[in-house]
């Protein structure tokens, strides 16, 4: 596979990008002070290696066949979200084995894993990248068979630790598949087209899992789940570790950031902290508005839970065909452009479609207000993706492991948040709060500027196909 544009790097304005990967490094290249990855960060005012071409002779590879080069990674997206479903769908049953009987209680030990989630992606946030992806997402399977093990326990103290362990995974395997997807493509559109397919395929499972756990789960009930989930991770593990991977540039020519070079690498690039700020604000209003969803729904239309599984689905679905095919229309032809316009568009119908929910005066509208609503959030973590993967070049796996960080502490604010807004000014007071935290990622996306994708002069694109070396 052939990587176009720019690398990402730290070549200044008057220089050539850099060397693909094929390329030897030209004479005097690590004269350069900011070719010392470890102590030096990107100058964001004269680096303009986060560009990319946005080629018009080469089309972007269809989606199937993107898939059919990084099925391992899409699969252990997957595997990687059922202990956590099962937890979730067999609540009661898991309640009732632990002899509490209290499901609230239990539940409620999903907070931890939340905690596990922020302060792992923070910690390891540098690493992905300097260590090939793909071993840390075999290394985040192995701790996903390990939290299915310990799940099947049923003792609090043992739930708690499972919650723990499957929070700390998620944080380590979903950046590392992303960026392992990433990767395999370069930093052509493909690239930011595969990261995206990853949070398609997870969208996907999350959508589907809980009616399909249903079924195996009258033979083996769900500790069999538990069990099964176990199994197909340390299967796929191997599977993972032998997929072919192509090495970032600065690492391929034996320039590895240090762990907080790789931060101030990232604070370097342009947009970088405004998109973690979306990811951040969006997932408080969306994650958080889903926590109040049923009781809604209940409360305001009398809607019993077998009811709402079609609204659930309604919701999950949405987001499905949104992220799907906005991961796709984003990573065309300017997709710079595109990628922000649809952001910024979809944060202001985001927060307009929040109070079509609340305020809707007949269940239809309230449908149809949740669809668009879902959808929304979609476009907008599809854009977020791609600008990530599209602008941090050798430190996107950093982006992405601190993107979902703060996704994880938007959830537990804006589940916090709204649940205090609920109860202060009832569904509107909730949907206000919902909209803050909207409007604070539209404030953020505001800020920043699209890349010019069309190459200058000085800066002439390599037209000979990149060598792939695989770890």
């Amino acid at each position: 596979m052939s990587a176009k544009g720019f690398q990402t790097g730290d070549a200044p304005k008057h220089q050539s990008a850099g060397p693909t990967i094929a390329d030897p490094a030209p004479p005097g290249a690590t004269d350069h002070p900011t070719d010392h990855l470890t102590d030096h960060a990107i100058d964001p005012e004269t680096d303009h290696g986060t560009d990319r071409e946005r080629s018009e002779v080469e089309p972007l590879l269809s989606d199937w066949r993107i898939a059919a080069m990084v099925w391992p990674i899409l699969l252990a997206s997957v595997v990687g979200l059922l202990p956590l479903t099962v937890f979730s769908v067999f609540l009661v049953s898991i309640a009732a084995a632990v002899g509490d009987g209290d499901a609230a209680s239990v539940g409620a030990l999903r907070g931890l894993g939340g905690i596990g989630a922020v302060v792992a992606g923070i910690a390891v946030a540098p690493l992905i990248g300097r260590i090939p992806p793909p071993k840390v997402a075999a290394v985040a399977l192995v701790l996903v068979a390990l939290a299915s093990a310990v799940g099947t326990i049923t003792w609090v103290p043992a739930l708690a630790l499972f919650c723990v362990l499957i929070g700390v995974s998620n944080a380590l395997l979903y950046p590392a598949l992303s960026t392992a997807a990433a990767d395999r493509f370069g930093t052509g559109p493909a690239a930011s087209r595969a990261a995206t397919l990853v949070m398609t395929t997870q969208t996907l499972a999350a959508t589907l899992a809980a009616p399909l756990l249903a079924f195996p789960a009258l033979w083996w009930g769900w500790q069999g789940n538990m069990i099964a989930a176990a199994v197909g991770a340390l299967l796929l593990t191997p599977i993972l570790l032998r997929h072919r991977h192509q090495v970032p540039a600065a690492l391929n020519s034996g320039r590895r950031p240090g762990y907080l070079a790789a931060f101030r690498m990232l604070g370097a690039v342009p947009g970088a902290r405004a998109l973690l700020m979306v990811a951040f604000g969006r997932a408080g209003a969306f994650m958080g508005h889903l926590a109040f969803l049923a009781v809604f729904y209940n409360d305001r239309f009398d809607l019993p839970p077998t009811a709402f599984a079609f609204v659930w689905t309604l919701s999950g679905g949405s987001f499905f065909f949104g992220h799907l095919i906005a991961g796709r229309l984003l990573n065309t032809t300017d997709s710079e452009h595109r990628a922000l316009r649809a952001m910024r568009i979809c944060l202001i119908l985001a927060a307009i479609s929040l109070f079509g929910v609340y305020l809707a005066p007949t269940l239809v509208v309230s449908l149809l207000a949740t669809a668009v609503l879902s959808a929304s959030h979609a476009v907008i973590a599809a854009a977020v993706v791609t600008l990530l993967v599209g602008r941090c070049g050798d430190v996107r796996g950093t982006a992405l492991s601190l993107s979902a960080a703060g996704m994880s502490l938007g959830l537990f604010l804006g589940a916090a948040a709204g649940g205090a807004g609920l109860a202060a000014g009832g569904y509107l007071g909730a949907g206000t709060v919902f909209s803050a935290f909207t409007l604070l990622a539209l404030a953020a996306a505001l800020t920043i500027r699209a890349n010019n994708p069309t190459p200058s002069p000085s800066h002439p694109h390599p037209h000979s196909p990149t060598s792939e070396r695989q770890r």
